[in-house]
């Protein structure tokens, strides 16, 4: 499958990777960290695309994908998606999880649950579900988003040439070490959150 992704991307270049970024966080089996490190690496030196550009189309297709799922989770509700949700891979375990998530963390879990395997699909619908303001699901979406395809577009446009040899492991690993990132920032805002509270009692 990720040779024919691949290959969709490079025959019809920033159009294939609008749509495939925009599937992949709806729930379609999309490889996405794969797809936008060897779309970066297209924008490497000689590469037939620009970094700018391509960034600013993952980003669209990125943000695409999340309002749609935030639009459905507010429309059909939390059954819906227990009913049907399997289709996409949104199963009731991965729903709970991802709510769980939700529940604990607020808008942070939408913000770090690009970072994290198996969450950024389900924190949007949840969003949606529990009537998050579109403004702050715009914001907290939006800016994770950002850090979300520079991260991975860098990657690949600093690797350059040497992206098909290392896409394997990043694809295995690096998913890992961002969800270790993740986890430590989480707990520095929770942190400062607790001291700030003190203080100001």
């Amino acid at each position: 499958m990720q040779e024919t992704i691949f290959e969709f991307v490079t025959n019809y270049g920033y159009i294939a990777l609008y749509l495939l970024l925009a599937a992949g966080i709806i729930g379609l089996p999309i490889p996405d960290e794969t797809l936008m490190t060897f779309g970066g690496s297209l924008t490497a030196s000689g590469g037939p695309w620009s970094y700018t550009p391509a960034v600013l189309v993952a980003y669209a297709g990125t943000m695409t994908g999340m309002c749609v799922s935030y639009a459905v989770g507010h429309k059909v509700g939390k059954p819906f998606l227990y009913r049907y949700g399997k289709w996409i891979k949104l199963t009731p375990l991965r729903i709970q999880r991802a709510e769980s998530w939700f529940h604990k963390y607020g808008l942070w879990a939408v913000f770090f649950g690009y970072f994290v395997p198996g969450v950024r699909h389900f924190t949007c619908y949840l969003a949606g579900v529990s009537g998050v303001k579109p403004w702050k699901y715009v914001l907290f979406a939006g800016t994770g988003a950002l850090i979300w395809c520079v991260t991975f577009f860098s990657l690949g446009h600093f690797i350059g040439e040497n992206i098909e040899g290392l896409l394997h492991v990043i694809h295995q690993y690096f998913g890992i070490s961002l969800l270790v990132i993740a986890i430590l920032v989480l707990i520095g805002v929770f942190l400062y959150l607790k001291f700030r509270k003190k203080t100001t009692m």
